[in-house]
Parts: structure tokens; C-alpha cells; sequence
């Protein structure tokens, strides 16, 4: 008798341990994500605890596009067939989110509630050693540090768009991609020297022409400074290339202006004026 009346003590226990077990499943699917299915005739959406700052795919055939004008909390990804990649995402608080994003055909999830809990850190993490400081050196300082993890992202994966290109005297002057974030732009350029004699760099710069029409046609150009470069080397090898980024406060032009990116060698005259049309500097990635 009394090993009956433990039968139904017996079989509660391990119905709770097994609800228990599978609440506790449930709880990680939510919040371990660690790969993101998408295809090229849905569209995944993800929604983040904060709205959206920057989300970037580390291949072409991966889309992930946001609001970039005004930060919402959901971006949607799409994918055609090809290699496995990631997707990074941060938030407007410095949330990192990292994923591991594939193509599938046949998709059996199509929104992703994305909690705080699966960041994986902070772009600026604060130690409890950090110097106090102002809220302005706080802003500068991650504003200089989100510029250069940015640029290093972009230098070390392929460019995303058509390039545009000069040459002279074997000097290659390109701009492989332009990026908006965050209301500024990222040119990512390159320099091949293709000669037999290194290439001292005298100055790279940017301007905007204006080409006023009528009987008395003129042009003006107006220098812009940038805020941040990587990569900007004195000298490239002859036989070599290199790749830097340049950004800009943004900008967008009319079409009766262009951007000017002129490339100067020191001691030397072989110099190369790239013309960047309005088209294309007015869509950026």
C-alpha cells in the first residue's frame, strides 16, 4: 500500500521537473540566437531592445537594411544563396548584438524578438578604473572609437558597390565604397601604384565643385575637412596598393556639383583628380 501511494507523489515530481526543464528550453531559444536563417523571398525581421544605430553584414548576398534617418527598433534581413556570414548590429545605447546569418530556402521563422540579454558587450565598455570625465570627452571619445572599429570593419571586408576610378602616369586613384552612419560619410578608397617608382604621398583631399552655367561659365571648388582618416600612408611601394578611409560630416549634392577627390605627390607630378558625380555620392550604402 505504501508503494502505491508513492506512485502519484513520484509521477508529479518528475511532470514539474519536466515543465521546469522545458520552460528552461524555451527561455534559451529566446534568448540564445546564434544563427539567423534568411532567404531572398521573405523578410526576417528583428526587433531590438533599443532603436538601431548601425547594422552592418559581413557579405554581399546578405541585406540588412534600418531607418537611418530616424532610429527605430526593428531591421529586416534578407539573403540570396551563398556562404554563411555575420551580421552585427549596435544599438543607440553601445549594445553589441553578433550573429551568425545563412541562406535557407524554407524559412520557419520570420521575427526574431532580440532581448538585451543576448548582447554580447558594450562598444565602450566602462571599468571601474576609468578617470572621470566630462560628458563631453565621454562623447568624443566614443565617437573616435566607434569611427575607427567602423573603418577597420569596411577595410577588411570587399567592397559593396560599383567603383569609380582614374588613372595617370600608372597611378590608380578609386573609391570603392561610400557609407552613411550616423550623419557622416565613410569613403573607402584606394591607391594602387602600379609604376616603377615609389609614390610619396604630398596630400589627398576632397572638395565639391560648383559649375555655375550661362555666358560666363565658371567653377568653384570648396575644400572640406575631414574628421577622421585611417590608413592614410606617406608613401606606397611601387608595385603595391593601399586602402584608407576618409570620413566627411554629411553631405548631398545638386546636380550641378560634384565631389573633387585630388591625390598630390610630393616632389613629383604625378597627379590625379577623381570626379565623383552627384549620383553617386548621394547614394550611399
Amino acid at each position: 500500500m505504501k508503494t502505491h501511494s508513492l506512485i502519484p507523489i513520484i509521477f508529479m515530481a518528475c511532470s514539474s521537473v519536466s515543465l521546469y526543464c522545458t520552460a528552461q528550453a524555451k527561455d534559451q531559444n529566446i534568448t540564445v540566437m546564434d544563427t539567423i536563417y534568411a532567404n531572398d523571398t521573405m523578410n526576417v525581421a528583428l526587433f531590438f531592445p533599443e532603436p538601431i544605430r548601425q547594422g552592418i553584414t559581413g557579405s554581399e548576398n546578405f541585406v540588412f537594411t534600418y531607418n537611418r534617418e530616424n532610429e527605430q527598433y526593428f531591421g529586416l534581413l534578407q539573403a540570396t544563396r551563398g556562404k554563411d556570414s555575420n551580421l552585427l548590429v549596435i544599438n543607440k545605447n553601445g549594445s553589441v548584438f553578433s550573429y551568425i546569418v545563412r541562406y535557407k530556402s524554407e524559412l520557419s521563422k520570420l521575427n526574431y524578438f532580440i532581448p538585451m540579454s543576448s548582447s554580447i558587450g558594450n562598444e565602450k565598455p566602462v571599468t571601474k578604473d576609468s578617470i572621470p570625465a566630462t560628458s563631453q570627452e565621454i562623447n568624443k571619445e566614443n565617437k573616435e572609437y566607434y569611427r575607427q572599429e567602423l573603418s577597420s570593419h569596411l577595410l577588411e571586408r570587399k567592397p559593396r558597390r560599383g567603383k569609380t576610378k582614374k588613372r595617370r602616369h600608372n597611378i590608380v586613384l578609386g573609391v570603392e565604397d561610400i557609407v552613411y552612419n550616423r550623419n557622416e560619410l565613410y569613403f573607402v578608397i584606394k591607391i594602387d601604384n602600379k609604376s616603377t617608382l615609389d609614390y610619396d604621398l604630398n596630400f589627398l583631399t576632397l572638395s565639391i565643385e560648383t559649375r555655375h552655367k550661362g555666358k560666363r561659365k565658371s567653377v568653384q571648388r570648396l575644400h572640406k575637412e575631414t574628421i577622421f582618416t585611417k590608413n592614410l600612408p606617406s608613401k606606397i611601394v611601387k608595385g603595391e596598393s593601399t586602402r584608407l578611409v576618409y570620413v566627411l560630416p554629411k553631405l548631398s549634392l545638386s546636380t550641378d556639383r560634384r565631389a573633387i577627390l585630388e591625390l598630390s605627390e610630393k616632389d613629383g607630378e604625378r597627379n590625379i583628380e577623381l570626379k565623383i558625380s552627384h549620383r553617386y555620392l548621394n547614394n550611399p550604402n
